[in-house]
């Protein structure tokens, strides 16, 4: 979602350097960088880390709590989508393939998210806090995912704009096609490098899947 549907990258980065004013620090571009598709917590960690502050399960619950709620006020003002995506959600919407939405974004900003994207353009969601704590980079987010849609995820293309979310989506079987927004993306045997979702349709996903079969 983040980052490769919509361009909220930019609306994280400032909840997490309003949370580290307010806490009296700022937030490295590095840290930033290596938190770009990973969980709440893994997140809050980092960010705690970087600032120098205690890491405790309190702690972090806290700033998670903080930055989610600054974040629903940026989501709520306005969300902008990637350039290509709504075309291509639509086109796929149209031509009937299955779609789920798998991000790292808790439910409660998702479902503003969803406000902007539409909770028609998917048959499922699966959130950051809903997979027992198995988060991107793990595979469980895309392997359940595929388990509800019925699909074998050998047999889907995943769109993906960040380390964690390659690594999530490759490690449950799925083909990708990768599109970086924030950070740079490397290739890989079972991904395909594009610079942006513009011009993508349905037959270049079809074609793509078959390339990387």
């Amino acid at each position: 979602m983040d980052g490769t549907l919509i361009d909220s990258e930019k609306l994280w980065t400032i909840s997490m350097d309003d949370y580290a004013a307010f806490r009296g620090g700022a937030l490295s571009e590095a840290t930033r960088a290596s938190m770009v598709g990973s969980n709440m917590n893994r997140s809050m960690h980092l960010l705690l880390t970087d600032l120098g502050l205690a890491t405790g399960a309190d702690e972090v619950a806290d700033a998670a709590d903080w930055v989610a709620g600054r974040t629903a006020e940026l989501f709520a003002s306005g969300l902008t989508w990637r350039p290509g995506a709504q075309e291509l959600l639509h086109a796929v919407r149209a031509a009937g393939v299955p779609t789920a939405l798998v991000t790292s974004t808790i439910r409660s900003l998702g479902e503003i998210a969803l406000d902007t994207m539409g909770r028609e353009n998917f048959d499922v969601t699966v959130c950051g806090d809903e997979v027992d704590g198995r988060n991107k980079p793990d595979p469980e987010p895309y392997a359940k995912g595929a388990r509800l849609l019925g699909v074998d995820p050998a047999r889907t293309v995943a769109v993906e704009d960040s380390p964690s979310g390659l690594a999530s989506a490759e490690g449950a079987g799925c083909l990708v096609l990768a599109v970086p927004c924030e950070v740079p993306l490397e290739p890989g045997r079972r991904r395909v490098l594009r610079a942006s979702l513009e011009g993508v349709d349905v037959d270049e996903l079809v074609a793509l899947s078959a390339a990387l079969a």
